[in-house]
């Protein structure tokens, strides 16, 4: 587990301990903690020589966007965002910008598939597929991370930053937020619709591997 991974599960423990403390205090938490991780991480990008682009808000304003975002917890305890980051290197910043985008749908996707995986297997049992059906779902599982990948729309980056190389190619990072909730929706949709061409007739034991709610 990174650094930053236990830094978000430790202030979604400590906000949903939070029962004397109200609303507000708790968000003016989570903006404190987000200014700081900003101006840590913007030190670092800086000095590795990462810039934003021309008319883009200054780094430090991004990161703490992203991190308040990062930070927020519905009221199960989980991140009410998703984050993905995607690096890229080409020619020229737009092309960069754009595989950089697509590196981080992809890493997105990856996130989906963990979680309607394990939605799936978990109810495999329950319902009640033969052995051929089984098995039909199990390869399906292994290629799903590309069916949900199409269903993740255009998406604009939270945070972008790049910069010149020496040999005159540019390095463009960005970091993708999305709501957790809508994009495991439209996963979902999508992921339905294929397990019903797999399972054709069927419907009533896709409803039961993967339930909309």
């Amino acid at each position: 587990m990174t650094t930053r991974t236990v830094s978000l599960a430790l202030l979604g423990l400590t906000l949903l301990g939070f029962s004397q403390t109200t609303e507000k205090d708790a968000k003016k938490e989570i903006q404190r903690r987000a200014i700081k991780e900003a101006r840590k991480e913007a030190k670092k990008f800086k000095r590795a020589g990462y810039d934003v682009t021309p008319g883009s808000l200054p780094m430090e304003k991004q990161l703490e966007y992203t991190w308040i975002r990062l930070y927020q917890r519905d009221n199960a305890g989980q991140s009410v965002f998703l984050s993905a980051d995607g690096n890229a290197v080409a020619e020229t910043r737009t092309a960069a910008e754009m595989q950089a985008i697509e590196a981080a749908k992809l890493n997105l996707a990856g996130q989906l598939e963990t979680f309607i995986r394990a939605i799936i297997e978990a109810n495999i049992a329950n319902a009640q597929l033969n052995a051929q059906e089984a098995s039909s779902v199990t390869e399906f599982l292994t290629a799903a991370k590309n069916v949900i990948a199409t269903s993740i729309g255009q998406v604009e980056p939270a945070f972008k930053i790049y910069r010149n190389l020496p040999n005159k190619n540019v390095e463009v990072n960005v970091k993708l937020l999305v709501s957790r909730e809508q994009v495991l929706q439209q996963a979902k949709k999508q992921v339905r619709e294929e397990l019903r061409e797999r399972l054709k007739g069927l419907q009533d034991k896709v409803d039961k591997l993967l339930p909309l709610q």
